[in-house]
């Protein structure tokens, strides 16, 4: 079989309906061009996840996690199979793989579960008998079949795994934002736009809070010897960045307002807090300058996870604001999010330009 490539699109890629039919047609051409199977990687429609998360809570504000894996991940099945249909009213064959199908089998930890076996055959059988075999981002299963999740904004990570298990050498990563800037260009004015960095720049700059690429997915590539190639989700789907192997030195200021820094009494309570967080598979930094934790991303009920967990109860600081100088990061607090953005602007103005031979990331 023709090493097929793999795709990904984003939930801002489909912001109505007739979203998956002008995709659907643009993969139609692709397909006659390379003469070439694809497997395609979808997340939710804007809003849906979310709209299911709600419902859930209003049904029990403390669900298991289990139930949560098993209703919010089908926001992303219904965004697959809309896809399907549109590829298939274009004359293009298609199927869906859900994540128990997908040969992708992880731990029992359903929120944030981490992979255990990657298993090639499921897909391959499907691109033998379909030209495009598209994927829900964020899905897999632990091994008793129950529904597991990645995390927040896994699709990322579905697409490097389905390309591991392929054995592809590129993945492409669609989104509407075409790569990775000196800080995020929607909070910083002058932000600029790198065509190349490394996986240990990326994977660094995700682990402080950037919205670049899953973390995980950039570390999965790194050990798969994969390249992604960052695209913007719209025709013609110019490329903006690759993050490869190779790159040079890179300065930036990553801002995310969702993260969140929380204060211990001792380093010890931060140093125990950091472990279980890290281990449940959250994205935490331990901060060298006091007995401080950055919590990454948002998205979780942090008062609930630390009483679920006994952990001592940190307290909110700010929200971190990091500069990236090559491999070392320097984070800074601020009160709340608009003094956050001052900052990130102030620090992002200081940077050195781009033609001091420092590449803004």
């Amino acid at each position: 079989m023709t090493t097929p490539a793999v795709l990904k699109f984003g939930g801002s890629t489909f912001p109505a309906p007739h979203a998956y039919t002008d995709l659907a047609e643009a993969l139609r051409q692709r397909i006659e061009d390379e003469q070439r199977p694809m497997a395609v990687v979808v997340s939710a429609m804007p809003g849906d996840t979310e709209k299911l998360r709600t419902m859930l809570h209003e049904a029990n504000p403390q669900p298991q996690e289990a139930t949560v894996a098993g209703l919010l991940t089908l926001a992303d099945t219904t965004s697959a199979h809309l896809l399907a249909t549109s590829l298939h009213r274009a004359g293009v064959t298609a199927t869906v793989l859900a994540g128990h199908q997908q040969g992708l089998v992880t731990d029992s930890t359903f929120m944030w579960a981490k992979v255990e076996q990657l298993d090639a055959e499921p897909l391959r059988r499907a691109l033998a008998a379909h030209q495009v075999v598209i994927v829900p981002g964020g899905q897999a299963a632990d091994r008793q079949g129950r529904p597991t999740w990645l995390g927040k904004n896994s699709s990322d990570l579905s697409a490097v795994l389905v390309a591991a298990a392929l054995g592809t050498e590129r993945c492409e990563i669609h989104s509407d934002v075409d790569g990775v800037y000196s800080a995020d260009p929607n909070a910083v004015s002058g932000a600029r736009l790198l065509p190349e960095v490394t996986h240990d720049t990326a994977a660094l700059m995700s682990l402080y809070g950037a919205k670049v690429l899953h973390r995980r997915s950039v570390r999965t590539a790194k050990q798969h010897g994969i390249t992604l190639v960052c695209r913007h989700n719209r025709a013609p789907f110019p490329s903006g960045t690759v993050i490869g192997s190779e790159g040079g030195p890179a300065v930036g200021v990553v801002l995310n307002t969702k993260s969140q820094v929380l204060a211990y009494d001792t380093a010890a309570q931060a140093d125990l807090a950091h472990s279980v967080f890290h281990t449940e598979g959250i994205d935490t930094v331990r901060l060298e300058d006091g007995p401080h934790l950055v919590v990454v991303g948002g998205y979780l009920d942090i008062e609930r996870f630390q009483r679920l967990h006994e952990l001592p109860a940190g307290r909110a600081l700010g929200i971190p604001v990091t500069e990236i100088t090559g491999s070392r990061a320097t984070t800074h607090i601020a009160d709340d999010p608009e003094q956050a953005r001052q900052l990130a602007q102030k620090l992002h103005d200081a940077l050195p330009g781009p033609t001091t031979g420092i590449r803004a990331l």
